[in-house]
């Protein structure tokens, strides 16, 4: 069950509307942070303390303190109930930061100079440890994690750091291996990785991962060689992504990844036999895990490596699976065509002509 954005509140002054409302922008594109603006200004005739009081509705109170929000005077008395007492009382989370060089009571020391610290704002709402970055994942953090839709590079030495120091601040984190996996490899293995069953054709389920990725806050590392292939999961919206460099391809261990890059690349000593069975073993897999585009893929390059060795058997078992994935996907006609092929060649009866 998918739960909620916490909720904040920003209390500010009228002045500081502009300034508020790039604390709030960028918490809630990068935070996952519901972000009420017009709750927190502060309406004439009404203080600080008083905005900050009726903020506690949210589960998150933040205190912007501005010259222009600033009472003057303000006795402790006027705020130490609203900012203090009462919010330890209740258990309310409440941050103060400042945005000019105002002087607040020392006793509400600000926590966060905004919106310079927006990040470790952010890392505080989500309840994560605030750290300190060496400069390059600094830079890195700034690139991805400040900012959604962010395309960048790294190496991996570098990659796998932030991975490791800000996974938390992201929704999701995905690794995809391009080299030369094809389009539908690499969106199947995607949906793989997010539990999503796509059973519809390449550019469907393309458009069903793009809107399902592109509406969070997801991290998606694309290692080796980036192709045309793997430049097209780069969704932009929340999704951010990572192209990690001097990639080091792991042994191929998968077995659909293995049956896709036998018949994808073919050695030419490679024994017929073996190919055969990595193919059934790839057929089933994908169909188990309704990875129909990569099925009827791996199913085409098997047809036509069966047609270079005029192999009856396989032609007419490939045919098959194809005819009946075309059918699921309403090509009727191509199925059609398919099938009296495989019945009237590959198959031992003859069918009469259509």
């Amino acid at each position: 069950m998918q739960t909620l954005s916490p909720t904040l509140i920003p209390c500010h002054a009228a002045g500081d509307r502009e300034t508020a409302a790039r604390i709030a922008a960028f918490l809630e594109e990068c935070g996952d942070v519901r972000v009420l603006l017009d709750e927190g200004a502060i309406e004439p005739g009404d203080d600080l303390a008083e905005k900050a009081r009726e903020a506690r509705t949210a589960d998150v109170v933040l205190v912007l303190f501005s010259h222009q929000s600033l009472p003057r005077p303000w006795l402790r008395r006027q705020w130490e109930d609203a900012l203090v007492r009462e919010p330890a009382e209740e258990g309310t989370r409440i941050a103060f930061g400042r945005i000019d060089d105002c002087v607040p009571p020392k006793v509400l020391v600000p926590q966060f100079e905004l919106p310079r610290e927006l990040r470790q704002l952010k890392r505080w709402i989500r309840r994560q440890p605030l750290t300190f970055d060496p400069p390059e994942l600094g830079q890195l953090a700034a690139a991805l994690d400040d900012r959604p839709a962010c395309e960048t590079a790294a190496s991996r030495a570098l990659a796998h750091e932030f991975v490791d120091a800000y996974r938390e601040d992201f929704d999701g984190v995905f690794r995809l291996e391009c080299g030369d996996r094809s389009l539908a490899a690499l969106v199947g293995d995607w949906a793989a990785q997010l539990g999503l069953r796509l059973e519809g054709q390449l550019e469907e389920n393309l458009e069903r991962l793009r809107e399902f990725c592109s509406a969070r806050r997801f991290l998606l590392l694309l290692e080796g060689a980036v192709t045309p292939a793997g430049r097209q999961l780069i969704f932009g919206g929340r999704c951010s992504t990572l192209i990690v460099e001097d990639h080091a391809a792991a042994p191929v261990t998968d077995p659909l990844h293995l049956a896709q890059r036998a018949f994808r690349d073919p050695a030419p000593d490679a024994d017929w036999t073996e190919l055969c069975a990595l193919a059934r073993q790839g057929r089933r897999l994908s169909s188990e895990q309704g990875r129909i585009a990569e099925c009827y893929e791996l199913m085409e390059q098997w047809h036509a490596a069966a047609e270079a060795r005029a192999d009856r058997v396989v032609l007419e078992e490939s045919a098959r699976e194809m005819v009946w994935i075309l059918e699921q996907w309403g090509r009727t006609e191509e199925a059609a065509r398919l099938e009296y092929r495989r019945a009237t060649e590959y198959a031992d009866q003859m069918l009469l002509p259509l």
